[in-house]
């Protein structure tokens, strides 16, 4: 399909910056493609009331890592120079793919001594390689668990362009930009439709007899690249490592087998779910996955996908036309659009049924 049907104009003003209070406050698009009403206005809080005894959610438990790294390139006989390097991809106890930018002006062998915005924490490494579009590996001089308490000490949580282009990552988004969930560090950005969660929700689910499970898939920073083709045909997807474990595919299974619905919470769950189910189950499942879904997709396991609103042109409204339809998708912008729903990761949420042929 043509990238250019999946575009639409946002107002800046629809952007969130901050999450709402209490997390569960948000609004909630409910997108029933076929039915009356198709779109009704609600609250995440009213999840309980929009699921079944019996049903189940799937939430990814990654945890994001403060994977920003602000420093200074140092080489003999040249000129400093400040580094913005982002974490992607952990190759080895001691290295990390990265990001970096100004691209252009680094090269193997330099450098790179990174600082906390106080000062006090600093932390070092060297370009052992580089790829093309500023993609670096770094071999830092700390290893292990050693290496991942001086990222936490040195390093900025990774906020969306799209909000950090308009507001300083501060000490609130460190709380603000983890799910409740997240216990598996290796994120780069959060999953975000798992941010509206709050124990007072999820006791309230679990009253009503939805059930919980937790796959984990660490998102990379390919999730905010744009898709440049000007076919999807033409797109490449971005490789995410992720597992389901033996215990949850069981589980999942015995939900479909006494007929309740498996709602995944975010497109992370919903690709991770789909690339370990074959023929209608759902298998343990370990490594990387870069399945892109599509208009035309069949949806092998899923029910229901709970996720926030996406941004133009981006795989993540394409998976969402695929999941309602694609006429479905853009009603559902539209009247989010003029409803005043807040957009993007802090923003509001969506329920979306899939289309009642599926």
């Amino acid at each position: 399909m043509r990238v250019d049907l999946f575009d639409f104009d946002l107002p800046p003003e629809r952007i969130a910056l901050r999450p709402v209070e209490p997390r569960e406050a948000a609004r909630l698009l409910v997108v029933r493609p076929g039915m009356a009403p198709e779109l009704e206005d609600r609250h995440v809080g009213d999840l309980p009331q929009l699921l079944a005894p019996g049903d189940a959610l799937v939430v990814n438990d990654t945890r994001v890592l403060p994977a920003r790294l602000d420093g200074i390139r140092s080489r003999a006989g040249g000129s400093d120079v400040r580094v913005e390097a982002m974490l992607h991809k952990r190759l080895g106890a001691d290295s990390w793919l990265a990001l970096a930018r100004p691209g252009k002006r680094l090269a193997s062998g330099d450098v790179i001594l990174f600082r906390s915005e106080d000062g006090a924490a600093t932390l070092a490494a060297t370009i052992v390689a580089k790829g093309e579009g500023g993609e670096v590996t770094l071999r830092f001089e700390a290893a292990g668990a050693a290496l991942d308490e001086a990222v936490a000490h040195v390093g900025h949580m990774p906020l969306p362009p799209y909000i950090a282009a308009r507001r300083a990552e501060d000490a609130q988004d460190r709380a603000d930009y983890q799910t409740m969930f997240a216990t598996a560090e290796g994120s780069v950005a959060a999953p975000t439709a798992g941010l509206h969660f709050t124990p007072t929700l999820t006791d309230c689910l679990t009253q009503r007899g939805v059930e919980l499970h937790r796959v984990t898939l660490h998102v990379g920073a390919g999730t905010f690249l744009p898709v440049k083709a000007e076919d999807t045909a033409g797109h490449r997807m971005h490789a995410e490592w992720g597992e389901v474990s033996a215990a949850t595919a069981e589980a999942l299974n015995a939900v479909k087998a006494r007929g309740g619905r498996v709602v995944t919470v975010g497109s992370t769950a919903t690709r991770l779910i789909e690339s370990a189910a074959v023929s209608g189950r759902l298998a343990a499942w370990q490594g990387e996955t870069d399945i892109f879904i599509t208009p035309g997709y069949r949806f092998r396991f899923i029910d229901a996908m709970m996720t926030n609103f996406h941004l133009p042109r981006s795989t993540l409204v394409m998976l969402v036309a695929a999941l309602v339809g694609h006429e479905t998708q853009k009603r559902a912008y539209a009247h989010a659009i003029d409803a005043g729903y807040r957009f993007y990761s802090y923003g509001d949420a969506c329920l979306l049924f899939p289309e009642r042929s599926r």
